[in-house]
């Protein structure tokens, strides 16, 4: 399934928005499969720069750093993800189904085509799932959360918290559960893959129905609906 949709990002996170020439989707395009090739420790601007055949200083004017650039790709999964949401509960009145629609989404996100034919979604969901974290378990995660750095991932919550507040709008912990179901869609894929002693699930021949299965007896059990 292919959507056609413009992803908006935060002007904060870049100098010059990539998505608006060649070159920066091309910077786009092979930092997505770099990073997800040696990871944000060995990823440099430097090393980019010579897979894409071309300078640092070109890199620099889309980006400041290294951070911001994870930040900027994480932002356009959140915000393709809660297009998504919306997309797929564009007619969907009773809440109930709307959250096991927001809990597929989260899962099969990766399996689905993105609107942007430079982005891998496969590399960029395994980004996502390992590297996502050090977006925002830094020292100065207060201060870029002022900058509005992380935006789009609390917009993201707040979709998935009020529609948790419909099917019972007396549980005390919407956002909480909100964060937990998005962890818990990446967690337990990476547990499943790499660390199996800490999940049940097994994605068998690559499928998430368990996981999925998982996370809707999650809510429900918290929410009071067996």
């Amino acid at each position: 399934m292919s959507i056609s949709v413009q992803i908006t990002i935060d002007e904060n996170l870049f100098l010059k928005d990539p998505q608006e020439s060649k070159l920066g989707k091309k910077a786009i395009k092979e930092g997505i499969s770099l990073l997800d090739e040696i990871g944000l420790e060995a990823f440099t601007f430097k090393k980019l720069a010579t897979r894409m055949g071309s300078t640092e200083a070109t890199i620099y004017r889309y980006f400041e750093n290294k951070h911001l650039f994870l930040v900027y790709l994480l932002s356009w999964y959140w915000e393709w993800m809660r297009f998504r949401i919306d997309f797929n509960s564009m007619n969907i009145v009773d809440p109930h189904e709307k959250i096991k629609i927001v809990i597929k989404t989260i899962v099969d996100t990766v399996r689905l085509s993105t609107p942007a034919e430079y982005i891998d979604r496969d590399a960029l969901h395994r980004i996502v799932v390992v590297e996502g974290p050090k977006a925002y378990h830094i020292k100065q995660v207060d201060k870029e959360n002022k900058q509005g750095y992380f935006k789009t991932l609390k917009a993201l919550n707040k979709k998935i918290a009020d529609i948790l507040l419909v099917i019972n709008p007396k549980f005390p912990y919407p956002k909480a559960l909100a964060s937990n179901l998005l962890e818990m869609g990446n967690d337990h894929f990476y547990y499943a893959q790499h660390l199996p002693g800490l999940t049940d699930i097994n994605l068998k021949n690559g499928s998430m129905d368990e996981l999925e299965q998982l996370m809707e007896f999650y809510v429900f059990r918290l929410l009071g609906k067996s």
